[in-house]
């Protein structure tokens, strides 16, 4: 395929299903997770301080009838940035994502996709590169009808063992 469609458009696409798989210790950095490091933490109460363009799309997908699931896989015990991400996942879950946890000691015996990646109705998988220290270097798309099924299956058998988000304790 040749033209990447943004995520927005991908997901305003997708009529049943969901899911992201990732896999990393540590992303790029950004403000957020800097302020938190400095002590700054999210108002809970007051949406318009920490709802994104990103939690708009989730909860108008959820409302029609889509169900988003996002498995992370971890190590422990955890980085700082993967505590902020638990820290900061509230924000998901109230827009409508189901998110589970799964420490990596627990997916040895997985078979699993060598990058995060996004998975779309079943049918289409984006995936996502990133450098060694968490920079975004590309995306990439495939609707490769035994490629999808294979990274599908892949990201059921991390949610089968995975620990929903208000149980997940980070370590």
């Amino acid at each position: 395929m040749s033209s990447i469609p943004e995520f927005a458009e991908l997901l305003a696409d997708t009529g049943k299903s969901a899911v992201h798989l990732e896999m990393r210790d540590a992303y790029f950095s950004n403000p957020r997770f800097e302020a938190w490091q400095d002590g700054q933490r999210v108002d809970w109460d007051d949406c318009a301080t920490w709802w994104r363009p990103y939690h708009q799309d989730i909860a108008e997908a959820v409302a029609r009838g889509v169900t988003v699931r996002r498995a992370r896989i971890v190590s422990e015990p955890v980085t700082d940035y993967i505590r902020w991400e638990h820290y900061q996942t509230r924000a998901n879950v109230e827009a409508g994502e189901q998110v589970r946890w799964l420490p990596r000691r627990a997916a040895w015996d997985l078979l699993l996709p060598g990058t995060d990646l996004w998975v779309f109705d079943g049918r289409l998988m984006r995936v996502h590169h990133f450098s060694g220290d968490g920079e975004w270097i590309s995306k990439e798309l495939s609707d490769d009808p035994a490629l999808v099924e294979q990274h599908a299956a892949a990201f059921e058998k991390v949610w089968e063992r995975a620990t929903p988000h208000d149980e997940y304790e980070v370590k």
